[in-house]
């Protein structure tokens, strides 16, 4: 069974990638460490966190020095196999953070987002997701590169053995304009186009008929492969990893509220599909 924490998985997530940067294998770091080869795949899934010595001998036969160096060799020290919960504020940890989220949703087999105010990450096409990043002032420099993340994260739905996914988004979403004309048709497209997917199922709720639990701010819910379901919560200055099972029941719980006051999958497309016939693009 994973029992990974979401610290361990971004710790082994960035060992992975200082390793193929390298153009080393599993194999050849192993032998110059001494490393078990089974041990080190368990270190890079997050299954298994390395002792800091352990990173430092790998990090020195990749060659990582610098900033890069100190960033991993900080969340090593940061107790990655301890605490169910993980709240990052600091730019380095939020970044650790995304990497720990890709390698969750690599892993998952059932994800729910629910999302009030912007088509979910998973769903966007790049014009879109462009202008939300813009909009929400995250620095010129890294747009291209996230806007290139958040593309490559849509592959989980689209693989060779795609996640179950349910997104649940507020109906005014769909009617938004983020980027221009061409932007927002090509989102309303593509969204119709996910959800013609056997595994893929969009959910519309309403703001306008009083509280319901997506009022409480958008949140995630990744189920691994071993059952084990963990939340995300994100916004403009912290990003929160839980896994406790009284945390998990609570958002399992109000996902299932939410379903109670939403629109079918068909409605939903109905729904999508009138503002595309309506030109409401």
């Amino acid at each position: 069974m994973i029992r990974s924490t979401a610290k361990a998985t971004a710790l082994g997530a960035k060992i992975r990638a200082a390793r193929e940067a390298a153009g080393l294998t599993q194999r050849q770091v192993c032998q110059q460490t001494g490393i078990h080869p089974g041990t080190m795949t368990r270190h890079e899934s997050g299954e298994r966190p390395p002792a800091e010595e352990v990173v430092i001998a790998v990090l020195d036969a990749v060659g990582v020095h610098g900033p890069a160096r100190e960033e991993i060799l900080e969340l090593a020290r940061d107790e990655p196999a301890n605490g169910s919960t993980w709240t990052a504020i600091s730019l380095p940890d939020r970044r650790a953070q995304l990497e720990a989220l890709v390698q969750f949703e690599r892993l998952a087999t059932d994800i729910v987002d629910v999302s009030p105010l912007v088509v979910p990450g998973l769903l966007q096409v790049n014009g879109y997701a462009r202008a939300v990043m813009r909009g929400g002032r995250v620095p010129e420099p890294e747009i291209e590169t996230r806007v290139a993340i958040r593309m490559g994260r849509r592959d989980v739905l689209t693989r060779a053995r795609p996640a179950r996914y349910t997104a649940f988004v507020a109906d005014h979403v769909f009617r938004q304009r983020f980027g221009d004309p061409a932007d927002h048709a090509e989102q309303l497209d593509h969204l119709l186009k996910l959800a013609a997917l056997p595994n893929v199922e969009l959910r519309a709720f309403g703001l306008a008929t009083g509280w319901n639990d997506a009022m409480d701010g958008p949140f995630s819910l990744l189920t691994l492969g071993a059952g084990e379901t963990i939340v995300q919560l994100d916004n403009r200055v912290s990003s929160v990893f839980a896994r406790e099972k009284d945390d998990v029941d609570a958002f399992q719980e109000a996902v299932r509220r939410l379903a109670g006051v939403s629109l079918s999958a068909g409605e939903t497309v109905e729904l999508i599909a009138g503002l595309v016939e309506e030109g409401d693009r």
